[in-house]
């Protein structure tokens, strides 16, 4: 094994385990775990999520958003102060209360994840999204054993179509198969972060190598708000990226649009 210091350390053994060193991610990952997290947040799993912007078109047309840097220092504030740190907070709590077969706590968390939307496109941008990837995977992942978690995801499959906050949605399809919870949680900021990334990359527009550039410069943050979820409850919900709310609400009647938010 080479030790490289500050860096991420990747080790594969004979086993199938994969242990990922060097983050805030210590729980081991299977292969088979790895292969659904990355399919669940691939940009090809049908949530529709590349025609969010997540109010970032209005600021770019506005002019506030124009270079790479400039992205760069937009996003990280979404993501330590704004929905990225919310959402991972309800995506840990769901993946517990699952754990536990609380479909009490998830139902609430579900209609929590909802009513904390603070513009009419954000709300469809959570539940638009959240709605798609439940319903995929009610359709194609669906497990048919497991442990309590299982049972609750096959059981609110059954009764029928709701509206389901994205990270929600994620928080029990991974509980449901038994994913490592802090390797969830990252997963799902990192793919959050890409998919607006994509979006400035054709809205700026940026080059695909400066929105590399971004995502690459974001990894620490991305490692402290996944950290800072794990260690967070239901109190420490709250955002205070009010200019990307105010922009969400703006892009509602923005004359020329790319995106749905």
């Amino acid at each position: 094994m080479v030790t490289i210091t500050g860096m991420i350390m990747v080790m594969a053994t004979a086993m199938g385990i994969i242990t990922i060193m060097g983050t805030s991610m210590t729980d081991p990952v299977s292969l088979s775990a790895l292969y659904r997290l990355l399919t669940f947040l691939s940009p090809a799993f049908p949530t529709g999520a590349f025609t969010y912007s997540h109010g970032l078109e209005q600021v770019i047309d506005e002019g506030g958003v124009r270079n790479a840097p400039e992205l760069a220092r937009w996003l990280e504030d979404i993501l330590r102060y704004g929905a990225g740190r919310s959402d991972a907070i309800l995506l840990k709590e769901t993946f517990q209360a699952a754990r536990r077969g609380d479909a009490e706590t998830v139902r609430e968390l579900q209609e929590l994840g909802l009513a904390l939307q603070p513009s009419k496109e954000r709300h469809l941008e959570t539940s638009a999204q959240g709605t798609a990837f439940f319903g995929a995977v009610a359709k194609s992942w669906l497990p048919e054993d497991g442990g309590q978690a299982a049972s609750l995801l096959r059981s609110f499959a059954a009764s029928g179509r709701d509206n389901w906050p994205y990270p929600v949605a994620v928080g029990l399809v991974c509980a449901a198969h038994d994913l490592p919870e802090d390797a969830a949680v990252t997963s799902f900021l990192h793919a959050f972060a890409a998919n607006i990334v994509s979006a400035a990359v054709r809205a700026v527009p940026l080059g695909q190598s400066d929105g590399q550039k971004v995502l690459a410069a974001l990894e620490a943050v991305v490692f402290d708000v996944a950290a800072e979820a794990m260690r967070s409850g239901l109190d420490d919900l709250g955002s205070s990226a009010f200019l990307a709310d105010i922009a969400s609400m703006a892009h509602e009647t923005q004359y020329s649009r790319l995106f749905r938010s």
